[in-house]
């Protein structure tokens, strides 16, 4: 019993000792954790890109150029009209076209980024990720935004908008201004025979629709289908005129023949005719 205090001091001092290395050795590697914690933060940081304002709405622009190739294309082409560059409606001059371009649909709902080849789940997704790490694919010229021409083209029409139930006569009238000079731009009609057609074209295809009177309705001139639909017509009527007159010359040919048979025998039996007659007078004489 007398040599339990002494036991208990050393224990007690052992206990101490150990609990303040422990201390230090904690209160030293809390400042090398928190530096290496400060070096990956800082590293992320790096990584991530820097925000890039567009002011340039994708989805309307994607809206422009589906109703540019769909209810304008054809039509240019089949006139053989070069349009000006002061017009913002070729491809060349929209500001995503690299970008949609690079576009792979993998699936339904699966895209692929043609530049770093990652997928996406929807669309969206996969065009937040080109505005946040492939700004430098875009031109950011001025006059290059399709959306700004939305107004003139009825781009509503063919996106997911809610419709509006009343009209604006302000709005209308605004909208047909913008539409008329678009159409002033793209086809002067001092260019020639088809950029007056080209630009009639346009004023009935889409400017004569914005009206609050109802009545007119956009894209009436019809688009790139119904376009396909016309030009098949008349391609099958062409090999339809070909056969026709192909077989029109083989019957010409088969009557003519006729004809000349016809003649050589009715020659023959006149001849047989006559040596008959001519040998029945020799046996009566």
């Amino acid at each position: 019993m007398t040599n339990f205090p002494r036991r208990f001091a050393i224990v007690l001092f052992l206990f101490i000792s150990i609990s303040s290395q422990s201390r230090s050795t904690r209160s030293s590697t809390a400042p090398l954790q928190g530096h290496e914690e400060s070096a990956v933060a800082r590293t992320l940081g790096e990584e991530k890109p820097h925000a890039h304002e567009v002011h340039c709405s994708r989805e309307r622009s994607r809206a422009a150029r589906k109703i540019i190739e769909q209810y304008l294309t054809p039509f240019v082409e089949k006139e053989k009209h070069h349009i000006p560059k002061k017009c913002p409606l070729p491809p060349e001059n929209d500001l995503y076209r690299l970008q949609e371009q690079s576009k792979a649909r993998e699936d339904i709902n699966l895209w692929r980024c043609g530049y770093c080849k990652k997928t996406f789940y929807e669309e969206k997704n996969l065009d937040k990720h080109l505005d946040e790490w492939h700004f430098d694919t875009l031109d950011t010229s001025p006059g290059r935004c399709l959306a700004d021409s939305c107004g003139a083209l009825h781009c509503d029409l063919v996106m997911n908008s809610p419709r509006k139930t009343k009209c604006n006569p302000a709005a209308a009238a605004r909208n047909k201004h913008a539409c008329e000079s678009l159409a002033d731009r793209c086809f002067p009609v001092q260019d020639g025979t088809s950029a007056r057609r080209l630009n009639d074209l346009f004023l009935r295809q889409f400017c004569d629709a914005h009206t609050c009177k109802g009545g007119r309705k956009p894209f009436s001139r019809g688009g790139k289908i119904i376009h396909l639909v016309f030009r098949n017509l008349q391609k099958k009527r062409n090999v339809l005129y070909i056969v026709a007159s192909v077989l029109v010359i083989f019957l010409l040919f088969l009557f003519y023949l006729f004809l000349y048979l016809y003649e050589r025998g009715m020659k023959r039996g006149g001849q047989g005719l006559k040596r008959i007659t001519k040998s029945g007078q020799k046996k009566q004489s």
